[in-house]
């Protein structure tokens, strides 16, 4: 996989695109918390039919360079834009999940022109509760802290964490536990996770969302999320004036590993609708998307 020097570091990234879509934005896809960008693979094909799709490691985990802490998600925004630069990439479409969606609001507030539509899966805006896992998701939180270097035991916990137990039962341990590997390789560091969980605990973008007014922006909402409680997708819903939310009873905050169709392709017509107001309208900002086009 490439790497490109961005803001002095260097990033590892990828970039597929098997259909035409020469008229589509791009797609640029914002992985979270200390997870590589070979995490939105499940999702990547689909998107790749009509669009250029890129991913990558965000700093400090993955393949890219690992910065003592001390930056924030504006630093991290900042990344995402210099590689759309790398890429010659005048615009995307931005997605982000969960601490990626914290990114991806960061970037839609300081690099508005550079942003075609935005999409927030399974995030929050910030505040306390906005960082603070669900009662029931705060105890698989702990028990994997707590039983630290037993692998498999926290592996256990993690896979709890992330997908509702009928998707633990149709999907496999064996499965789950190989996925997520895959997602965890190399390992991150403790200077990776200290300097990632550093941004997200300075991440609030509440006063401010309402600046994104005009920006088509959708929100998915995992309704089974135990790491960041669904409410926060409605709160976004409510600050962001003219966003779209997409309610999804059944997945949990791994959705991005095995929603499919449920999650590829409200972000297909998301893009779609974008990209054909701006073509049709000749304008190089986006016309806002009807409010409630997904519930």
């Amino acid at each position: 996989m490439p790497h490109a020097t961005i803001n002095g570091l260097s990033l590892n990234y990828e970039v597929t695109q098997s259909g035409a879509g020469h008229d589509s934005a791009p797609v640029l896809l914002i992985m979270g918390f200390c997870i590589r960008g070979a995490g939105w693979r499940f999702v990547v094909p689909a998107l790749a039919e009509r669009h250029a799709v890129c991913t990558y490691d965000n700093r400090g985990c993955g393949l890219s360079d690992v910065p003592e802490p001390g930056y924030g998600m504006g630093d991290m925004a900042d990344d995402a834009v210099a590689l759309m630069d790398h890429l010659g990439w005048e615009r995307a479409h931005v997605v982000g999940v969960s601490m990626g969606g914290m990114i991806a609001q960061h970037v839609g507030l300081r690099h508005r022109n550079r942003v075609s539509s935005l999409s927030l899966v399974a995030t929050s805006a910030g505040s306390f509760l906005g960082r603070v896992p669900s009662p029931k998701g705060l105890v698989h939180v702990i028990g994997g802290a707590v039983r630290g270097k037993n692998e498999d035991a926290t592996m256990r916990s993690l896979i709890k964490l992330l997908f509702p137990r009928n998707f633990q039962e149709e999907l496999g341990r064996d499965w789950l536990t190989r996925t997520l590997n895959e997602d965890l390789t190399p390992r991150p560091t403790a200077m990776g996770r200290k300097g990632q969980l550093k941004a997200i605990f300075g991440h609030d973008t509440r006063k401010r969302l309402g600046e994104l007014k005009g920006l088509p922006t959708v929100i998915v909402k995992p309704e089974r999320d135990l790491l960041i409680r669904p409410k926060q997708s409605e709160l976004l819903h409510r600050l962001i004036p003219g966003s779209s939310i997409v309610r999804l009873p059944e997945f949990g905050h791994g959705l991005v590993r095995h929603a499919g169709e449920r999650l590829s392709q409200p972000l297909l017509d998301h893009f779609a609708a974008v990209d054909h107001q701006r073509h049709a309208s000749g304008a190089g900002e986006p016309p806002q998307e009807p409010e409630g086009r997904y519930m």
